[in-house]
């Protein structure tokens, strides 16, 4: 009986997920002994570790997909479905520090004065840097959709050239982001007004972080020329990404900066 064939392809056996599942706890556990006793040796050296574990994950990912041709169109959807469903979980993360915000600032209670923002806190100005962050985000989405658009056109030159300005004014983004925590007049521990916007704020700074570490490793694809016009699953995944990172900024800026003034 002939044997059908089918669009699956077997993994080689791989040591990159225990490795990281391991970096991640002792991450975790090291950030513990940060809070209670100032050591963060193990925590760099972690991170250091995450970092070299993610880079030899997706040079095998890349060798399965670029070199070896394994990475066929209904794999590409399946991976397209698993970064959809990704996305959705983080969705649902800054759903809970939405609700969080909502349900203090609608009902303050009476340990904050019943006042939000809560008294002799001095809050940003939301047309100053929160703005002008909003402008860069709403711009690099629209240089990354020039990007895609210039790569379905089989124009690599252009391309190149539009992912490499995404990529600046995601850096722009986090630099101002930066100076802006360095003159708030509040911290993480001034009443629960101060934890919610830095969980929030911080939690997608995070995000943008790790946005543009995406995008370098896709301009770096880009430029060795890894990518056709017909197959570029990584370049989409990344671009979804950002865009998820530019709508929940839009609703940052319009909770947490607008609506605290």
């Amino acid at each position: 009986m002939m044997k059908m064939n089918q669009p699956y392809f077997i993994l080689n056996l791989s040591p990159w997920p225990i490795l990281m599942s391991l970096n991640m706890f002792n991450l975790l556990m090291s950030n513990i002994m940060i809070m209670n006793f100032k050591f963060n040796s193990i925590s760099i050296l972690n991170l250091m570790l995450i970092l070299l574990i993610s880079s030899l994950w997706w040079r095998d990912i890349i060798r399965e997909s670029t070199f070896q041709g394994n990475h066929n169109f209904y794999i590409m959807n399946l991976i397209k479905l698993s970064m959809i469903m990704f996305i959705i979980s983080e969705m649902f993360l800054f759903i809970s520090f939405f609700w969080n915000f909502l349900h203090n600032s609608l009902a303050p209670s009476i340990e904050l004065g019943l006042n939000w923002p809560p008294k002799n806190i001095l809050f940003f100005n939301p047309l100053l840097i929160p703005l002008l962050n909003t402008i860069i985000l709403l711009t690099s989405s629209f240089t990354i959709t020039l990007t895609h658009f210039y790569l379905l056109n089989n124009k690599i030159k252009k391309s190149i050239l539009f992912m490499n300005l995404t990529i600046l004014l995601s850096i722009y983004f986090l630099i101002l982001q930066f100076i802006e925590y360095k003159q708030a007049m509040f911290t993480f521990s001034d009443s629960i007004f101060g934890s919610s916007f830095y969980m929030a704020t911080g939690f997608h700074g995070l995000h943008v972080i790790i946005g543009t570490l995406f995008l370098m490793i896709n301009y770096l694809r880009m430029k060795k020329f890894y990518f056709s016009f017909i197959h570029h699953v990584s370049f989409e995944l990344s671009a979804w990404y950002w865009h998820f990172i530019d709508i929940i900024w839009l609703f940052l800026y319009m909770t947490f900066y607008w609506w605290n003034n």
